[in-house]
């Protein structure tokens, strides 16, 4: 039986996310369960990832302590291992059939005991945990093992670790061991918790096929101040890495008695496509939802090549076809489709089988008109965000229709928007037309989803791919044919060398392009290819048998989908036999976590279906009513001015002055520290001023009170702003250019370009605010484009985006560059030998996107760009002679008047000091 709580009795929660540890402490005694010790171990080899937590917690009170251990790990991992050791004494975790732990999950339950049932908690984690009580003084030991295959998605493997210790560590360190044998072409590392005073604490070696990255921050790095003994490690880290291809039949390796064959050539043409996009517009997308398709669409419709062809299907109650047929994306008929996309409205039901008969009839009849180029591929992008309500609302009758309808010519890909979606019905219908489901998570980034997923599928490289092997060498190989292989993406292929495997073991893999035939042979000796495997530090023995059971249980859940009854239970029977046999958590097994005695003695772990109703939903923070901006009243007393032009005329008689006069109102019954904002800058809000309905107002209130009479005064004078960008003058340690725009011929602005540094900044200037609507920086080397905006960061790598919100903390190191964000907002993107450019969203006075130049001695020669003109040949004018505050500039054969004046320097973030600079009106 569980000991009752003690008065400070304290939860400890270990989150883990892939390669992640987690820690949220709730005590009133703080850190009574202490962990001195967190360690997280992975071993990547040949994309296959085993990674090991350990987690060594004492009790330090002088009561029992409530321990739970809570981790989150990748929804496509299997969790293969876990244990407690409490006292010296190991408590397993055992892996049964689903079946044989349901009774004591079930009396677990009938208990109102947690289950340890593993949850849906986001876009790609699952949750996991087991509570412990803990005596005083006594130790603890969690160990959790998961493995993962790291699926190539948009040219890169991706690994994310989740660090939120929540208390200082004594021995935290992280380890990622990567072994690539074909060669690490690409490597960074992203973090959002990273700072200047923790970049130390991470180190990251390379060579051709290694890397190690550990991350082992010491106290004093992990403490947010000398006065806090609170961490500042709190977020992400991210390592993301690709391997050296070429047009070649890809890589076999083999360790063990087992080979996996990695399959993603390079220097493949694009295959035309045929696409055409079926949206719905039905009611339940209005809002975000659809300005977020809307605004997706049009970037989507932007990436399409001149021998694309398509076309846009809306539906609601009915479905409505753009143009009669597919059409060219030439020019004009992309800006003609981004027209309509940003004319769709959101109304009515959702009538899905119409919609995909419609789509299906369209190429149908293009096909058989020969009217789309020879060999190009054809393909349906699906988004619906709710189940079908209108015409054929039978899901089941739905997916028999669009199959038959397809017939096995198109693919189709299904996008879920949001939670209220069928994903299972999304998921069945892609599957049995040779596409894939996603769910779109409804965010701040919707639309970046929709581009990426679009981007996935948006480069076909060849059709119909088989793959063969002598059936003397190799048995039980995993899906060895596939419909189409997309740019960015990989094929991966298993299998098990018999017995009696000859010395080389050789392989075709053949495809189809848009006019001919292409076949791959390539061979692997076998017994060079195990000598590869030999290296402890950074192999897990007997990995390449676990990837290819764990790739084959991943493809009989799919297959299940999407099979007849009869088919189902031979898929189910076989996927369970290989989830027992290698101890994997699947859906089909679960975990009975043992404690010791006295203690809950039923946690069951279980592996949940993404088409299943327990995930995660993110609610909304909404407010009793509506707030009016800066309304603060006091309950001991508050003064409220107003000009007499501000208030209903029954309120205040019109003075016998030309200027306003001020009025004081008392009033001792509403809170001191609401405002109200007056449209001339007092405090009277016309809103609170009057009733439409004719009764009494806030300001009556105030008018109830007694009124004296001010003597008018001179409006203060205007506060100091900060200009649009401050430039360090070259050749000048101190002084500084500040640059305010005042005309420009368009909006599109070139503000530097340097083609020796490989750097563009350009940026959409909005007269009539006075303020920039986006600033983009692009680099050639590496590919990166960075575009703010005053809502987010978006950041875009080859084809790869990630938004990231203002103010949070951001750490990346790539090859060649660094990108840093603080909690102030400032975005830097740095490099040894490049102009370091700074991006800021500024809140201060003349609020607005800011740029910031360092090391501008960098710049070369042919730096250009209404701002790079600054930084050649600048000459200066003497002063002026009756005023020695006025110069004239010269940059590029071009006049400037130049004023010393005081500006806002927002360079050191908000609110900003004031300086004397150089002051120029472009």
């Amino acid at each position: 039986m569980k000991p009752p709580a003690p008065a400070h009795a304290c939860a400890i929660v270990l989150v883990l996310l892939p390669l992640l540890a987690v820690l949220q402490t709730t005590c009133a005694q703080k850190n009574a369960i202490d962990i001195y010790s967190l360690t997280v171990d992975s071993r990547v080899s040949s994309r296959f990832a085993h990674t090991v937590i350990t987690s060594r917690v004492v009790n330090r009170a002088d009561s029992m302590q409530e321990a739970t251990f809570q981790m989150e790990l990748p929804k496509k991992a299997f969790i293969t291992n876990f244990s407690m050791i409490i006292d010296g004494v190991m408590y397993p975790g055992n892996i049964k059939q689903k079946d044989a732990a349901q009774k004591q999950y079930s009396a677990a339950v009938a208990r109102g005991e947690s289950a340890g049932l593993v949850k849906a908690t986001g876009r790609k984690m699952e949750q996991f945990q087991v509570s412990v009580s803990v005596a005083p003084s006594a130790k603890v030991t969690f160990e959790l093992v998961y493995e993962e295959l790291l699926k190539r998605r948009l040219g890169v493997y991706e690994l994310l670790l989740k660090v939120q210790p929540r208390q200082l560590v004594k021995h935290l360190q992280m380890d990622i061991h990567i072994f690539e044998p074909q060669g690490i072409s690409f490597l960074e590392t992203e973090s959002t918790f990273m700072t200047n005073e923790l970049a130390d604490a991470l180190t990251i070696s390379q060579n051709q096929t290694k890397a190690h990255i550990r991350f082992k921050p010491t106290l004093s790095q992990q403490q947010k101040s000398a006065e806090q003994q609170d961490t500042v490690v709190d977020g992400n880290l991210i390592i993301r890495y690709d391997v050296n291809r070429t047009l070649s039949g890809g890589s076999i390796q083999i360790e063990n008695g087992y080979f996996v064959h990695y399959f993603a050539p390079e220097g493949l043409s694009m295959i035309p496509k045929n696409v055409i996009f079926v949206i719905d517009t039905s009611g339940s997308m209005m809002g975000k939802k659809i300005r977020q398709t809307r605004e997706a669409l049009i970037k989507i419709l932007e990436d399409l090549r001149p021998e694309d062809h398509f076309n846009l299907i809306s539906f609601s109650r009915e479905a409505t076809q753009w143009k009669p047929s597919l059409v060219p994306a030439s020019t004009q008929n992309v800006e003609e489709a981004k027209k309509y996309a940003n004319s769709i409205k959101a109304q009515g039901g959702t009538n899905i089988n119409d919609a995909m008969l419609m789509a299906v009839q369209l190429l149908d009849t293009a096909t058989r008109e020969e009217q789309l180029p020879s060999g190009s591929v054809s393909l349906f992008l699906l988004l619906t965000d709710g189940d079908p309500t209108v015409g054929e609302t039978n899901p089941t009758k739905i997916q028999k229709n669009v199959q038959e309808a397809i017939g096995g010519q198109y693919s189709l890909f299904c996008l879920g928007f949001g939670f209220d979606v069928s994903y299972a019905f999304l998921e069945k219908l892609a599957l049995d037309n040779g596409g894939l489901a996603r769910r779109i998570y409804e965010d701040s980034d919707s639309a970046l989803q929709l581009q990426d997923f679009y981007q996935e599928v948006a480069n076909p490289l060849l059709t119909a791919v088989t793959f063969e092997y002598p059936s003397n060498a190799v048995e039980e190989v995993t899906q060895d044919n596939f419909r189409l292989f997309f740019k960015g993406s990989e094929m991966v292929v298993a299998g098990k060398l018999r017995a009696q495997s000859p010395e080389v073991l050789s392989a075709i893999v053949s495809g189809q392009l848009p006019m001919e035939n292409i076949t791959f042979q390539m061979e692997s000796q076998v017994a060079k290819q195990e000598e590869e495997f030999q290296k402890p530090k950074y192999i897990f023995h007997g990995f390449m048998e676990r990837l290819w059971a764990y790739l084959t249980i991943h493809q009989l859940l799919e297959r299940m989908v999407s099979a007849s009854d009869a088919d189902k239970q031979a898929l189910e029977t076989q996927a369970l036999g290989l989830s027992l046999n290698y101890s994997f958590v699947t859906p089909l097994t679960s975990m009975v976590v043992t404690k010791p005695e006295g203690q809950e003695q039923s946690q069951v772990a279980e592996k949940p279906m993404e088409n299943g109703r327990t995930v995660f939903r993110h609610g909304a923070m909404g407010h009793a009513g509506p707030i009016l901006p800066g309304v603060n009243f006091s309950k001991a007393g508050v003064s409220l001015y107003a000009r007499v032009h501000d208030l209903p005329s029954k309120t205040v008689g019109t003075p016998g002055l030309n200027a306003p006069v001020l009025y004081r109102y008392t009033s001792r019954k509403l809170d001191p520290d609401l405002r109200i904002p007056s449209r001339k800058g007092f405090l009277a809000n016309p809103l609170l001023a009057s009733s439409s309905s004719g009764g009494p107002t806030i300001l009556d209130d105030y008018l109830d009170e007694t009124m004296e009479e001010t003597s008018p005064t001179a409006p203060p004078p205007a506060p100091i702003q900060a200009p649009t960008v401050i430039l360090p003058l070259p050749g000048q340690s101190t002084d500084q250019l500040c640059v305010d725009i005042k005309r420009t011929p368009g909006p599109l602005l070139l503000l530097l370009s340097d083609p020796d540094q490989g750097l563009e900044v350009t940026g959409e200037y909005k007269m009539e605010k006075a303020q920039f609507s986006w600033i983009e920086v692009t680099f050639k080397n590496p590919q990166l484009q960075v575009h703010v905006s005053p809502e987010h960061v978006v950041v875009t790598r080859g084809r790869r985006s990630s938004e990231y919100k203002w103010k949070e903390t951001l750490f990346v190191v790539m090859p060649g560059l660094t990108m840093t964000m603080d909690k102030a907002g400032l975005l830097l993107l740095s490099s040894p030998d490049k102009v370091t450019i700074g991006l800021l969203s500024w809140d201060g006075l003349g609020e607005g996107l800011r740029l910031l130049l360092r090391d501008t001695d960098r710049f070369s020669s042919h730096v250009d760009g209404i701002l790079g003109r600054f930084y050649q040949g600048v000459l200066w004018g003497p002063p002026d002679t009756t005023d020695d505050s006025k110069r004239t500039l010269r940059a590029r054969g071009f006049d400037f008047d130049a004023t010393r004046e005081l500006k806002l320097d927002y360079q050191e973030g908000t609110p900003g000091t004031e300086i004397s600079c150089w002051s120029v009106a472009l």
